[in-house]
């Protein structure tokens, strides 16, 4: 077993290109070998074929002849490399041409089947070279009938196989030199083809290489082809140009929330250092701690706000179903509750039935968050409305009020992004970050349509806008769970 193991990693340890060519030179090593072995094969029959017929022809006149009790000497015709004996049942030799070695040319149990039926048979191998090697074909005297002892049994003709075996290992030498030189050619190309079609790949590792060593804003020469390793390529320029987006969107966001904490921090330092200072009263103490309790409840928002956005699960197939028409009817009546909002001011409609799939908690602050925003910067009357729009479910919050900057549509959902109006006012600047970061858990779409401009925040549907030409209107699309 450690063997073995020795073996795998050390063929793992291969170059790919090496294993590419040693897997291609094997492939074709097998092929040469079987292509090779077809031509011996075909080229022996050939050459046996007529071998045998010869043969076959001699053995038809020394049968007749001893059929007839003809001499065979006279009856055969022999010419150079051509032999012939005859034997009777116990394998003596009766009667043989001359030049050949005393003794039958068949072994017993040739004999015991030439009795029957012609056999065929070779005497001397190919290789090593035999110094006589005859190709025999034995047949019986007289078929089905057993001979008396002495008496003719089986004929024997046999031919010489100098030149066809001399014909043989030529062809076998050819073969050899032709598929070893087949070999190497076919691994020197299959290795220049290897290199080539792996030099991109070899590229890509050098600039990867490089980006991990901090280069910034680089990307993989891709060839322009359309084969795998080109895709291979856009691939990761598109994975590169991801990262290096999320990245900005870290920095950013670092520089934004370490600027937008600095504020309440100091504020809070500073109303601690002052009542430090001096003595105070009673009332200026209780003062001070509820300033300071009042900023601590606004850095604790902020860190909310934030932990909110960054965790984020995406909901699945698993997720609960939520009804939407229920969960809008139940956190537009609970917002109107809490700020005292006119319900004409304030009202909803939803159709009955529509459900989607994911947190109904983290639906529920979305949607309140679009009220918070139509509320503080927009103007009543506030419509909330939820409809079914082929497979998905669509959410609008429409505000009558001036609208959004086109210019800042854009930027509306990146956070700690405020309009300029809007500064004034309290918040962070995370409410449309969060409802973002909720939708698209939710795989959704967002849209924000205001005073004749449209942003779509994260295109997913083609389902056109529906909504009045004025004001401004939010517009959260949703996959409907099926039934």
């Amino acid at each position: 077993m450690p063997r073995r193991r020795r073996r795998g990693s050390g063929w793992g340890r291969l170059p790919l290109r090496g294993r590419l060519v040693a897997g291609f030179a094997a492939a074709m090593l097998v092929v040469l070998a079987g292509a090779g072995a077809f031509v011996y094969l075909r080229v022996r029959y050939a050459l046996d074929l007529r071998l045998d017929q010869d043969l076959a022809t001699q053995s038809a006149q020394l049968t007749t002849a001893a059929r007839a009790g003809t001499p065979l000497a006279a009856a055969a015709r022999t010419g150079p490399g051509e032999y012939w004996q005859l034997l009777d049942a116990a394998n003596h030799v009766l009667a043989a041409s001359p030049g050949l070695p005393a003794g039958s040319l068949l072994t017993p149990e040739q004999l015991d089947r030439a009795l029957r039926q012609p056999v065929r048979a070779d005497r001397g191998t190919l290789l090593p070279i035999s110094p006589r090697p005859l190709r025999l074909y034995a047949a019986p005297v007289r078929p089905g009938t057993a001979p008396a002892a002495g008496q003719p049994a089986v004929t024997v003709a046999a031919i010489r196989r100098d030149q066809r075996d001399e014909a043989l290992r030529e062809l076998i030498g050819q073969l050899a030199l032709a598929n070893l030189a087949a070999l190497a050619i076919a691994s020197l190309v299959g290795y220049r083809l290897a290199r080539a079609a792996l030099a991109p790949v070899e590229r890509y590792r050098s600039e990867a290489a490089r980006i991990a060593a901090g280069a910034t804003r680089v990307r993989l020469a891709v060839p322009a082809t359309g084969d795998e390793v080109a895709r291979l390529g856009r691939t990761l320029n598109d994975m590169l140009s991801a990262l290096e987006a999320a990245l900005d969107r870290e920095r950013q966001f670092i520089n934004d929330a370490s600027h937008e904490l600095r504020t309440p921090l100091t504020l809070l330092a500073t109303e601690l250092e002052l009542a430090l200072r001096r003595p105070r009263t009673t009332v200026e103490l209780e003062q001070t701690l509820r300033d300071a309790a009042a900023d601590t409840a606004d850095l604790i928002a902020l860190a909310d706000a934030l932990l909110t956005i960054g965790t984020q699960p995406d909901q699945d197939e698993t997720a609960p179903t939520v009804d939407v028409t229920d969960l809008l009817t139940a956190t537009v009546d609970r917002y109107r509750t809490r700020t005292g909002a006119d319900p004409a001011a304030l009202h909803s409609r939803a159709e009955p039935g529509l459900t989607v799939r994911g947190d109904a908690n983290r639906l529920g602050r979305a949607l309140t968050n679009l009220l918070d925003n139509a509320t503080r910067y927009g103007a009543p009357p506030i419509t909330v409305a939820a409809s079914g729009v082929g497979s998905l479910v669509r959410i609008t919050v429409h505000d009558d009020g001036p609208g959004i900057d086109p210019a800042f549509l854009p930027h509306a959902t990146e956070r700690f992004r405020r309009a300029d109006p809007a500064r004034t006012s309290p918040g962070a600047g995370l409410g449309l970050s969060i409802v973002d970061a909720i939708v698209r858990a939710h795989h959704g779409e967002l849209r924000l349509c205001s005073a004749g401009a449209h942003q779509r925040v994260n295109p997913r549907y083609d389902v056109p806008c529906e909504h009045p030409p004025h004001g401004t209107t939010v517009t959260v699309l949703l996959p409907a769970a099926p039934h």
